[in-house]
């Protein structure tokens, strides 16, 4: 089904205000993938605020022109499908962990930071710890050393308090 040019128009603002807000685009060929395995990489990505659309390429490299995700423009070529996110590896990650239990997604590319990430580079972002992972990692090791001063002090207060009782 062809679209008119308002529509076309409007898919463009869409994907460009999408792009504006979105730090990381993640790109997948979905060639043989049935209907139920679509629906659910779409909820999954819902459930973490990757917004997957399916676009004609001409129709997102015009949305992408101008925005940190023109590096891929080249790339855009045959049926894909577009994951964005605000969130720096969240795209990568749905699209990655998809993949690994569905050998039809095959991952093409993407961008992150105005730059353009290979398939590797795709899945070694979303190897990447998410944010809350990545805070606790952090407070664990601010809290070490506190910790461990904690159990020093209390086994000499320990110590002294036996040899006071003896």
């Amino acid at each position: 089904m062809s679209l008119n040019r308002s529509e076309k128009e409007a898919v463009i603002s869409e994907v460009t205000g999408l792009a504006a807000q979105a730090q990381t685009l993640v790109m997948a060929e979905y060639r043989g993938i049935t209907v139920a395995d679509m629906i659910k990489l779409r909820s999954d990505a819902r459930s973490k605020g990757v917004t997957l659309s399916v676009l004609k390429n001409t129709l997102a490299r015009r949305a992408v022109a101008g925005s940190q995700f023109e590096v891929v423009a080249d790339q855009m070529t045959g049926p894909l499908i577009y994951g964005f996110s605000a969130d720096a590896v969240a795209a990568a990650k749905v699209v990655a962990d998809f993949a690994k239990t569905n050998d039809k997604l095959v991952i093409r590319g993407g961008a992150f930071a105005g730059k353009a990430l290979d398939v590797n580079g795709v899945k070694q972002l979303a190897n990447i710890p998410s944010k809350e992972v990545l805070l606790a990692q952090l407070c664990g090791l601010l809290m070490s050393p506190m910790s461990r001063t904690a159990v020093v002090l209390g086994a000499l207060a320990a110590k002294k308090g036996e040899a006071a009782a003896a």
